[in-house]
């Protein structure tokens, strides 16, 4: 044996995270070979394995460089290495995969197209030129084509398209870009494009990409298979296009997403910070929601009463040549979900034929079948960070890492914008947007979701975790479930199950109490009645009702929910406020309607069988003030009055309104007084908007400051939907710090019910360890 040899040394590495469909093998590859290092890489179940013989400062500049240089795609969670003896190894190779039974890895993400294969698309002398699905390791599809783990190709739902030789070359090829890139494909081996017009194939390829343009550009809808799902879209300029497309989709009002052609074109109709543009061009490619620029000619229509458009940019080469400038082409397009509204987005073409014949006026179909339906993510950005408000591909399956390892929990989220939850180890899996579960068709997409993740994660479920609210869709699934398995349900209440998502993204210890602040429209309470403004002192064991908004009664139940007025008559009532015309709920009554409400507020007054349910609910005290200033008397979609109530704030007002307090409760009686007074003053309407708003704000603040003085807590966390009020946010945030609290925000799950899942699970985990479950009374001192 030479002395060189005797020189040598091993090591084994093992790498978990996001490692596979990210170019990390090939990485491991070239960085060996420019070490000098001899031995082998692999992908298993459970990550990367690398073994390498070299000399000591080789391996460790080796391992050194697994995480400095690793591809940008790679999120490196664990690296864990072993010296041993040298093994001898005369070469570096890639093996095959190695699947090991029970173990699991996170899955990468969608990825939108990167730049050297944007490059590729549009240059004439490249075999891919204008092929509608080209990728690389660096881009492409990923969660919405895997079917199973280790990530290959036959795992794929690519498993159909056998490559051509030119194709094979590239990915057996460790140099290649495309080295196991499992979706790649050229116009010889892989998917194609074709259009089809009253349920017959019209034009396919480049001829089907130009009908599918003429169509948009002529005013037509079109159906385009993207990759999570189809989508409607339309001239956004267009406002007879905009328009038609809400009457066929069945969507009132609720805002539409524009897709630009560029950023260049998404700056001349959005205002966009430096933050704003780096997450349009970001890997994820989410819809971003900001301030509508003066004078853009996007239709009214897209967004009817808001003062913002949700933009984001092309993320697949389809999008790519869709959006191709070309004169009296339209630089934006109307990108919207391809379904019914509150359906599930349609994936499978019979199924869009099916749904969406009565909807579309041509289709661009493909024939890459899409094995996980997943809608574009939604984000708005707060402090220079994305603030998700609907969180779908491009984040999801990322998994948000956990304050400790917990049992394998599979929580079932809210009803509304229904996301679950799935832990593993340290590894929360919260699952892209369901949707909200108020049909069949959600349901069964929720319920294989469910079943997909746990054969993705391997993930053999321990317990479950659900919703106290009796009628939640999910939180029956996961009773009726439990009990058919004979594992523990854990039920949470859902104000703490925010506070807890917040608690959880911030990886605080279990014994670190925050004092919290749920607001949004609706949820269970322990008294069976509707919460919705609560001040909690939390932790993930448990939690005290410290404050809350005065109840109010809702006169006629859920119709409160969808007719503002009503509300706002019944907060007229209890503040001692005649029911005069001058004021615009009054007005929007009709007077039998009217005095059937009085009837029912005062037989709730006097007690007995009459009783209307009541509401704590801060998002309810929202609806009632838009109703009050004249915004908005009835909504079709959800938080309608609050979102078009913010639109109208005067950023320059300094007045606010008071909030007055006994004890715990909260009361908004002269909050309502005042504004009516302001209202009959001639006041108008965006500064009572503005007042409300930091009304709420400064009531915030100074609950929290009191809260202080009762418990010594210092951290508040921020969780509800009400807290998607940037305008709202904004101002509580620079409040509360302003007092020297340290403020706890959302960055990796939504605020809304859509991050709820989150905090079931972690609440789940803790009352599985060791220990009491503390108790949640009212006004108890939790403890810490």
């Amino acid at each position: 044996m030479t002395v060189a040899a005797q020189e040598k040394q091993g090591l084994r590495v093992r790498a978990t995270g996001v490692v596979q469909g990210v170019g990390f093998r090939p990485f491991v590859y070239g960085l060996a070979t420019r070490l000098g290092l001899m031995g082998w890489v692999r992908n298993t179940a459970a990550g990367v394995e690398i073994e390498v013989d070299g000399d000591p400062e080789a391996l460790q500049a080796f391992v050194g460089a697994l995480r400095a240089e690793a591809p940008p795609l790679a999120r490196i969670d664990r690296l864990e290495s072993q010296p041993q003896a040298a093994s001898g190894f005369a070469s570096f190779t890639i093996l095959e995969s190695l699947d090991e039974p029970g173990a699991f890895l996170p899955i990468s993400v969608d990825v939108g197209l990167c730049a050297d294969c944007l490059r590729e698309l549009f240059d004439p002398g490249d075999r891919r030129y204008r092929y509608p699905f080209i990728n690389c390791t660096n881009c492409g599809p990923r969660f919405t084509i895997i079917t199973a783990i280790p990530y290959d190709r036959p795992n794929t739902t690519m498993a159909g398209f056998r490559m051509c030789p030119a194709c094979a070359a590239e990915y057996d090829d460790p140099r290649d870009r495309r080295f196991h890139a499992q979706p790649t494909a050229c116009h010889t081996c892989g998917p194609r494009v074709w259009l089809e017009r009253g349920g017959t194939e019209a034009a396919q390829g480049e001829a089907a990409l130009a009908a599918a343009r003429e169509a948009l550009r002529s005013g037509g809808i079109v159906a385009i298979k993207g990759l999570g799902g189809f989508h409607l879209a339309c001239d956004a300029a267009n406002a007879d296009a905009v328009s038609e497309l809400r009457r066929r989709k069945l969507r009132v009002d609720k805002a539409f997403a524009v897709m630009a052609a560029d950023l260049e074109t998404a700056e001349a109709h959005a205002v966009l910070a430096a933050s704003d543009r780096e997450l349009l061009r970001s890997i994820a490619r989410p819809i971003v929601v900001a301030a509508r620029r003066p004078g853009s000619a996007i239709a009214r229509e897209v967004a009817p009463g808001q003062d913002t458009l949700g933009v984001m940019l092309p993320y697949t080469p389809l999008h790519y040549l869709l959006l191709e400038r070309a004169p009296g082409f339209p630089e934006a397009l109307v990108m919207t979900s391809g379904n019914l509204s509150e359906e599930p987005i349609a994936t499978d073409n019979d199924e869009a034929r099916a749904r969406l014949g009565g909807l579309a006026d041509v289709f661009l179909m493909h024939d890459r079948p899409i094995h996980t339906r997943c809608d574009d993510s939604v984000v708005r950005t707060f402090a220079e960070r994305a603030y998700p408000l609907r969180r779908a591909r491009g984040y999801a399956p990322y998994p948000v890492h956990l304050p400790w390892p917990a049992a394998s929990i599979l929580a079932g989220g809210a009803e509304l914008k229904n996301a679950f939850c799935l832990t593993r180890g340290d590894y929360a899996f919260v699952s892209h947007h369901i949707g909200d579960l108020e049909n069949y068709e959600t349901l069964r997409s929720f319920e294989q979701s469910v079943e997909h993740y746990e054969r993705l994660f391997r993930v053999r479920v321990e317990a479950l975790a659900y919703d106290l609210h009796p009628d939640y869709l999910a939180s029956r699934y996961v009773r009726e479930r439990a009990a058919r398995q004979g594992l523990p349900a854990i039920g949470v209440q859902h104000h703490h199950a925010h506070i807890a998502a917040c608690m959880a993204e911030h990886d605080l210890p279990g014994d670190r109490p925050v004092i919290g602040v749920a607001f949004d429209g609706t949820g269970y309470g322990d008294d069976a009645s509707v919460w919705g403004g609560e001040f909690l002192l939390a932790d993930y064991a448990g939690y005290s009702r410290l404050g809350y908004l005065q109840p109010i009664e809702m006169p006629g139940g859920e119709a409160c929910v969808r007719q503002p007025w009503r509300l706002a008559l019944a907060w007229l009532r209890r503040a001692g406020i005649a029911w005069d015309d001058d004021l615009p709920p009054v007005r929007a009554a009709d007077p039998g309607v009217r005095r059937v409400v009085s009837n029912l507020l005062a037989a709730a007054q006097a007690g007995g069988s009459a009783r209307q349910p009541v509401t704590s609910s801060m998002g309810r005290l929202f609806d009632a003030a838009a109703a009050l200033i004249g915004v908005r008397q009835s909504v079709n979609y959800e938080a309608q009055a609050a979102i078009e109530l913010e639109a109208l704030v005067d950023p320059a007002e300094t007045g606010e309104y008071a909030f007055g307090r006994e004890g715990a409760i909260i009361d908004p009686q002269p909050l309502i007084r005042a504004l009516v007074a302001d209202r009959r003053a001639g006041i108008s309407a965006p500064r009572l908007a503005a007042r409300f708003h930091r009304g709420v704000a400064g009531m915030v603040a100074a609950m929290c400051a009191d809260l202080r003085q009762e418990t010594g807590v210092t951290t508040v966390a921020l969780s509800g939907g009400v807290w998607q009020n940037l305008t709202l946010l904004t101002d509580t945030v620079g409040r509360l710090r302003r007092e020297g609290f340290t403020v706890l925000t959302h960055s990796q799950v939504p605020a809304n019910d859509g991050g709820i899942a989150l905090g079931q699970a972690v609440v789940a985990a803790a009352a599985m360890r060791p220990g009491p479950r503390r108790t949640t009374r009212e006004g108890s001192p939790a403890a810490g």
